[in-house]
């Protein structure tokens, strides 16, 4: 499966495939990016891609990450279950919840939370 470009609540989204190559340096993050400039406004990440390390907060991987998405104005969504991470970080929790209040980091535990967000912000 490769990651491709979908129309999701009407915005279209980067929708990375669970089993591509895993998101482990803010490069791979650049490369990414770079394939959303093929015409995506949001880029779907799911947890399983994610480097481990980017759940750890102290190894400054997630924002490293977070801030390349910001700099180029791309929304970033990292869909799926993060219950074991957020029960080992406080911190962790608190970048969640802090991220999901605004509209360019989402933690979302599904695609179908993913719909019902893009939705909310057309």
């Amino acid at each position: 499966m490769t990651d491709t470009i979908e129309t999701r609540a009407g915005v279209p989204v980067l929708v990375c495939a669970p089993d591509g190559p895993r998101i482990a340096s803010p490069q791979d993050a650049l490369d990414l990016i770079g394939a959303a400039f093929a015409g995506a406004e949001v880029v779907a990440v799911p947890v399983s891609r994610l480097d481990p390390g980017f759940f750890t907060l102290s190894t400054g991987l997630a924002g490293e990450i977070m801030q390349k998405f910001v700099n180029y104005r791309l929304r970033l969504a990292v869909v799926g279950d993060l219950s074991a991470y957020e029960t080992a970080s406080r911190a962790l929790r608190d970048l969640v919840r802090e991220s999901n209040r605004g509209n360019q980091i989402w933690f979302l535990p599904s695609p179908a939370d993913l719909d019902a967000r893009l939705a909310a912000f057309r």
